[in-house]
């Protein structure tokens, strides 16, 4: 039985620590990177970088044993720690354009490779506003609407890959709409703006669903649960997806600022 017990709480322990660790490499590197630009008298903005470290550190939030134990058996945990990984930590991290700091940073090689890689067509695909959509609101409905989200309380290789699933999404999904990286295939402005309100509406249908009908189904969690945690959903996506939609359009209007710039030099 005590072997037990340690075996679960070093299981535990890895949940979060193995994250931690790979969170504080990644801020490492961007840091890094950062300081070299200054050193070589290169600007690079503050903001970008406050942006990446809240970024990080909401992930480390969402990671915390506090949080992992609270989502592990109550929905409104889960969609906490959701709402973290998938949405506010992506605005972030991808606000923050950490390809285009890589870029100004690596070697001219590495940088040359990176670039054929965004210019490449998986990442064309990947990169379509449609596609990033699919992979990012349709993950939810199929995490919730099928008893995929019910495996995932028994399975920890699979609840961790959901995890991973919906950070990935979530960073593609806002690099896809507002990203300040370099996207050689971006979509136009109004296929981005059409299918950023497609995700507000489908997110907002999603968990107006879940409250009215109380999915997921076969779990351990009561109605008033499930029902708490939907309007976490629906308010804490509604305010990612508000912040996604000023970086939309802040992008627009310094894009539009500088163009008329360059127009008044010629």
């Amino acid at each position: 039985m005590e072997m037990a017990a340690h075996h679960t709480d070093s299981g535990s322990m890895a949940s979060y620590l193995v994250p931690w660790l790979l969170i504080t490499v990644l801020l490492a590197a961007y840091i890094g990177a950062v300081i070299q630009q200054k050193r070589a008298a290169k600007h690079w903005s503050n903001w970008r970088t406050g942006g990446f470290i809240l970024g990080c550190g909401l992930l480390i939030v969402a990671m915390s044993p506090e949080l992992v134990k609270y989502a592990h058996h109550d929905l409104r945990g889960h969609m906490i720690q959701h709402l973290l990984v998938g949405m506010l930590a992506p605005l972030g991290l991808v606000l923050a354009a950490p390809v285009t700091l890589a870029l100004r940073a690596l070697p001219v090689h590495a940088s040359r490779s990176i670039t054929a890689i965004l210019k490449s067509k998986p990442v064309h695909l990947l990169s379509h506003p449609v596609t990033a959509l699919l992979l990012n609101v349709g993950g939810m409905y199929v995490l919730y609407l099928t008893p995929l989200y019910s495996l995932t309380l028994t399975t920890p290789s699979l609840h961790h890959l959901v995890h991973i699933h919906f950070l990935l999404a979530g960073c593609l999904f806002v690099w896809a709409i507002a990203g300040p990286d370099p996207n050689p295939n971006r979509a136009g402005k109004y296929t981005r703006l059409a299918v950023l309100f497609l995700s507000m509406a489908a997110h907002a249908y999603l968990s107006k669903f879940m409250y009215a009908y109380s999915w997921p189904r076969n779990t351990p969690h009561d109605i008033e649960q499930i029902q708490e945690a939907a309007q976490l959903m629906y308010y804490g996506g509604d305010f990612a997806e508000l912040l996604l939609a000023v970086a939309f359009f802040a992008g627009w209007y310094r894009r539009r600022k500088s163009a008329a710039y360059r127009l008044q030099e010629v």
